[in-house]
């Protein structure tokens, strides 16, 4: 009996230690095989993996429904074996540089969601951005949604963004992982990066990482830049509208020698066409003159583990809005006619530089430093707006491994200054801001099925003090291609009043501060906590792939400088919270793939988003409480072998109602109601491949034609006191079609 107890006992461990792969990763020097460190093991499709040791060993579970073992390492080429049973292997890795007589036939995902991430990474590709005409920043997230885009005003034409019901000034915009749009560039900065410049976007929800800094409250939106290396030796996309928009870029890139290349990028785009399609004497869209210039330096040398980017950027962009007859010649801050200019100048100069230990390549270090020179002069009828604007950033990063490569860390070092030069109306406002900080993230990865960011970091800044920012990421597997994740964190920043509200210019409302701290303007620092969790879970349905996932994040503000335009109809008031602001998100995706090549895409976001005002507890103006988006997108199989064939992609937002700003004391024909009706807006475009190399797109925005009724209150009494042009909760054209072309050279 006792022998057949312990037989009993020792069946599973048995069968455990049978139902596993194990083997060597190794590479080759001078001729011997050496191991390799760290190198990534994971079965192709799932969440199953782990990491080899200092001997260069492995083992992973077994499983008969697992055959395409995936071996990979930074800097050298992917592999993938055939493993049908419990065995040993020996696998040896050749540098990356092999990669350049590979052809990999396969077609990426255009929205990419990791199950082995720590973080809710939403990953939009080029694919996903050429959904759409797609011609800057703010006009990229329209097949996406976890971004709301909508107008700021009715004059301007510039659209902000919103994540988990907060507007852009909540999350952190970097380009690269340095930050990009803020400060001075908060209210216009997103038409500044042009489209065709991106080869990707990484939205991350809920608190960011604590080596990105302390200001990210709702989450982060990080760019990623098209490469000299990688890019076409030569692009161009041109764009032109029925509402008078022309665009045009190109990118010219050269390969100096194996570790140098270079890269001019040019976008130039200019609306001169004046349209009044609601009679309100209003021009619906600004006339537009933008040209934006960047020189990206590449250098990349992987036998001495040194790799490094020098981006140098000049932009200039001038915007005319107002009525239809106003001369900016004869009525510049007059009562002749209402207009407005922007005329915007900004130098930006940026460097990253890394470097991996040959002999010990989980260990690196990397520098980013940047200046950025934004200068702006405006008028808003007869309210004139300036600013100026100079950023230092600087970011040392240590990363390395404690013990195993299980148990990674980075560390570092981070500093910025910021100085501004404000006129406001009649005042000159000037302030200077800097902080020296230092960051820790921990970060546990057993390879299979858990892993832990815990990251923390300590800050010493002139106006918001002496200051800790913990954050903590968590994810966990619970079973095959299902990913459940949790976060926490906090945020901290100094808002900047007029350059984040700069819409209001655009209105007859008097700007109130009612100064009552110890920061900027008087106002005491935001500071928040965010809370989120989501789940995620990849599937077969009909035999197709599908995926379904949920996510809930809170932002719970302990401080926060209220933007009040309901206390008083003719005022924007801003002052510190005194009470509870919170704000819920909660969204559901469904993404199935019908057939070969045809993609559905289903999403459904509810917002509860309260803050307590001066006198009552209100949900915030102009949020649609309930959203629904659907894509479809399909491409028909090649025609030929020049790679002729056709793209379709559609896009359905349904918004529902939207609380309307306090209009009650106005007069009887300047007043509003309390809500707004639900309205959909349809976007379609159409895609010809002809070759690989040349392809035209037609489309159309705002398809179905609706428009918002009045997006300019007292548009016939301009200098009246109830004139606000920034009530805008939908489109202001009607239907807008669009063509344009892309031509490349590899």
């Amino acid at each position: 009996m006792k022998k057949i107890v312990i037989l009993l006992f020792l069946l599973p461990m048995l069968s455990f230690s049978q139902s596993k792969v194990s083997g060597n990763v190794t590479e080759e020097i001078n001729g011997k095989q050496e191991p390799i460190l760290g190198a990534n093991i994971y079965w192709s499709g799932t969440t199953i993996g782990t990491v080899t040791n200092e001997k260069g060993q492995f083992t992973i579970p077994f499983s008969k429904e697992n055959k395409l073992l995936v071996i990979s390492y930074v800097g050298y080429q992917q592999k993938v074996i055939t493993v049908t049973e419990p065995k040993s292997v020996t696998v040896q890795l050749s540098p990356s540089s092999d990669l350049e007589t590979i052809v990999i036939n396969a077609e990426r995902k255009a929205t990419q969601v990791s199950l082995l991430d720590s973080r809710n990474i939403i990953i939009l590709n080029s694919k996903e951005l050429l959904k759409a005409a797609c011609c800057n920043l703010s006009e990229s997230f329209e097949t996406n949604a976890s971004i709301d885009v909508n107008f700021s005003d009715a004059v301007t034409g510039t659209k902000q963004i919103k994540m988990l019901g907060l507007t852009n000034p909540y999350i952190l915009i970097t380009q690269e992982n340095i930050p990009s749009v803020r400060g001075a560039s908060q209210a216009y900065g997103l038409t500044f990066t042009p489209g065709t410049w991106l080869e990707s976007i990484q939205i991350t929800k809920g608190s960011g990482s604590v080596v990105n800094g302390f200001e990210s409250i709702a989450g982060q939106i990080n760019t990623e830049l098209k490469k000299p290396f990688t890019d076409d030796a030569f692009f161009v996309n041109t764009y032109a509208s029925i509402d008078g928009r022309l665009e045009f870029n190109t990118h010219f890139n050269q390969k100096l020698n194996d570790k140098w290349s270079t890269g001019m990028y040019i976008h130039v785009n200019n609306r001169s066409l004046k349209r009044d399609e609601n009679n309100d004497n209003f021009m619906d869209a600004p006339l537009t003159n933008q040209i934006n210039l960047m020189n990206r330096w590449q250098y990349t040398n992987p036998e001495s583990g040194w790799v490094s980017f020098v981006d140098f950027r000049y932009m200039k962009d001038n915007k005319q809005a107002g009525e239809i007859d106003f001369d900016p010649e004869t009525d510049k801050l007059t009562t002749n006619a209402w207009g407005s200019e922007i005329k915007t100048k900004r130098i930006d100069v940026s460097n990253k530089t890394g470097f991996v230990f040959k002999d010990q390549k989980y260990k690196s270090f990397g520098l980013q430093t940047s200046y950025s020179n934004h200068d702006q002069n405006a008028y808003f009828g007869l309210r004139r707006y300036d600013i100026n604007h100079q950023s230092v950033y600087s970011n040392f990063i240590y990363n390395s491994i404690l013990s195993n490569t299980q148990n990674k860390f980075k560390t570092g070092l981070s500093f910025t200054y910021d100085q501004y030069e404000e006129h406001v109306l009649n005042s000159d406002i000037d302030r200077k801001e800097n902080s020296l900080g230092a960051f820790f993230e921990y970060t546990y990865d057993n390879g299979e099925n858990l892993s832990v960011v815990a990251g923390i970091r300590a800050d010493t800044h002139n106006v918001l003090g002496e200051f800790i920012t913990p954050r903590l990421h968590i994810r966990y597997n619970p079973w095959k291609n299902s990913v459940l994740r949790a976060s926490v964190g906090k945020g901290k920043r100094s808002a900047s009043v007029f350059a984040e509200n700069q819409h209001y210019f655009a209105s007859s409302r008097v700007f109130n501060i009612m100064s009552s701290g110890n920061g900027a303007y008087g106002l005491d620092p935001e500071e928040a906590w965010n809370y989120g969790t989501s789940f995620l879970q990849k599937f077969k349905l009909f035999g197709k792939k599908a995926d379904w996932s949920v996510d809930y994040y809170a932002t719970n503000f302990k401080n926060q400088v209220v933007v009040d335009v309901d206390s008083n109809p003719q005022e924007v008031s801003f002052y510190n919270l005194n009470g509870e602001s919170v704000a819920h998100s909660f969204q559901t995706d469904f993404n199935y793939n019908l057939a070969k090549h045809l993609d559905l895409r289903l999403s459904y976001k509810y917002y509860n988003v309260v803050s307590d005002y001066q006198f009552n507890k209100l949900s915030k103006p102009l949020l649609a409480d309930n959203r629904v988006l659907a894509n479809v997108s399909y491409q028909t199989h090649y025609l030929n072998d020049k790679g002729s064939r056709w793209k379709f992609d559609a896009t359905l937002n349904w918004l529902g109602k939207q609380r309307l700003p306090n209009t009650s004391t106005n007069p009887v024909q300047y007043q509003l109601g309390t809500y707004t009706n639900p309205y959909s807006k349809l976007n379609l475009q159409v895609t010809k491949v002809f070759t690989k190399q040349f392809e035209i797109y037609v489309g159309g925005e705002n398809v179905l034609g609706y428009k918002q009724e009045t997006p300019i209150l007292a548009a016939d009494d301009p200098f009246g006191a109830y004139f606000d042009s920034t009530i805008v909760h939908g489109p202001i054209q009607g239907a807008t079609v669009y063509a344009g072309l892309r031509f490349k050279i590899k």
